[in-house]
Order: structure tokens, then C-alpha cells, then sequence
């Protein structure tokens, strides 16, 4: 009976440990008469980083992943910010270009508008791509040079975005609201991985470390 109990005494403290190394990350707990609070450190730390963005829920949505690796680190959110939207930008291409080639009720205007689209895209991935590469290379003898780069990179192809939408202006029907849905998915998310890079830039140098 008694090694039972000792048993029974061990598993559970087994599982208390278990519940603090969940997400890597630093739980917070403060214990209040008998009742203990326990608040996971992972929320807070992509909502704090969504703070500076536009769309801070799409932000908290398409970058809860990137908690328990990036944290506080400015650096970090900004590599995941543009991950995430050349991740979203070459899905979106793929869509267009299926689009185009299996026709999707496009007819004469709204036709040539995605093949500017499908241009407008492929200019973006190529910004998004080059400023992913300076983020991940990213040091202090290059910052203010290559952060001034980044954020003509990302106007760019946040500008792309809205140029492709410019041409369904007026225009009806389902494919092409389907169509501008998808587009302002990638446009949200892209100017939230400016806003982030732009955190990183007013950050400085400080927050290289962390990378």
C-alpha cells in the first residue's frame, strides 16, 4: 500500500514538471488563498509584437506559431513577419496562375487584370525573397543600410498587392471576390511584416543579438 502511494506521489509530480515545460516557455504563476493562476508567457509575447501592425489580429493569428522561438527578440518577428508573407504571396500565385490557366469565369477585362496579377505577384515573391535573405544575414556593420532596403523591398511589394487589386476595381461577381479576398489576405499580412520591420528599425542595433 505504501509503495502505491509513493507511486501515485512521484507520477503526479511527474506531470506538475510536464505542465511547466509545455511551449518552451516561462510560465507565469502567482497562487492566490487556494487557488493557483497559471498564465503561459506564449500569448503575450505575439500579442506584444502584434502591438505596432495594422491588422493585429491576422497578425496574432498568422504568427502564434513563431511564440516560443522568436519571444522578444524584434529580429526574429520580423524574419517570421516575412516568412510568412512570401509564404502567403507564392500561395496566392499559384492560385492566379490556376486561375488563369483553367479559365475561373474570367472574361475580357477582368482577364487582362490577372495576367497584371499574376506580374504584380511575381514581383512581390522576388522583394519578399530578397528581404528575407537580409534578414537572416542581418549584422551590425550592414543594419542601417540594409534596414532601408528592407523597407523599400516591402513597399514594393505591398504597393504590388494593390496594384493588382486597382485592376477588379468596380467589378463584381464571385471569382473575383474570391479572388480580392485572397489578394488582401497576403496585402494584410505584408504590411504587417512591415510594421515589424520597421519595429526592428527603430529597435536598433540592441536587438541583433538575439537573432
Amino acid at each position: 500500500m505504501k509503495m502505491a502511494s509513493c507511486s501515485s506521489y512521484i507520477f503526479v509530480s511527474l506531470i506538475f514538471h510536464a505542465i511547466w515545460l509545455i511551449c518552451s516557455t516561462q510560465l507565469l504563476v502567482s497562487g492566490k488563498g487556494d487557488k493557483t493562476y497559471v498564465q503561459e508567457a506564449c500569448s503575450n509575447y505575439v500579442q506584444e509584437a502584434c502591438s505596432v501592425t495594422r491588422y493585429r489580429d491576422v497578425c496574432i493569428h498568422s504568427l502564434s506559431p513563431f511564440s516560443s522561438s522568436a519571444k522578444n527578440s524584434p529580429s526574429r518577428w520580423a524574419r517570421a513577419g516575412v516568412s510568412v508573407s512570401l509564404s502567403e504571396a507564392k500561395s496566392a500565385t499559384r492560385y492566379l496562375v490556376t486561375l488563369k490557366t483553367h479559365g475561373g469565369g474570367l472574361k475580357g477585362r477582368n482577364e487582362v487584370a490577372l495576367s497584371d496579377c499574376i506580374e504584380c505577384f511575381q514581383n512581390a515573391i522576388d522583394e519578399l525573397h530578397k528581404s528575407l535573405d537580409v534578414l537572416r544575414t542581418l549584422t551590425k556593420m550592414t543594419f542601417d543600410t540594409k534596414m532601408a532596403d528592407l523597407n523599400t523591398w516591402l513597399s514594393a511589394a505591398l504597393t504590388n498587392g494593390d496594384t493588382c487589386l486597382d485592376g477588379f476595381e468596380g467589378q463584381n461577381g464571385k471569382p473575383v471576390k474570391l479572388l480580392q479576398d485572397r489578394v488582401l489576405k497576403v496585402t494584410y499580412i505584408t504590411s504587417n511584416a512591415l510594421a515589424l520591420v520597421n519595429k526592428l528599425a527603430t529597435t536598433g542595433l540592441g536587438s541583433l543579438p538575439n537573432l
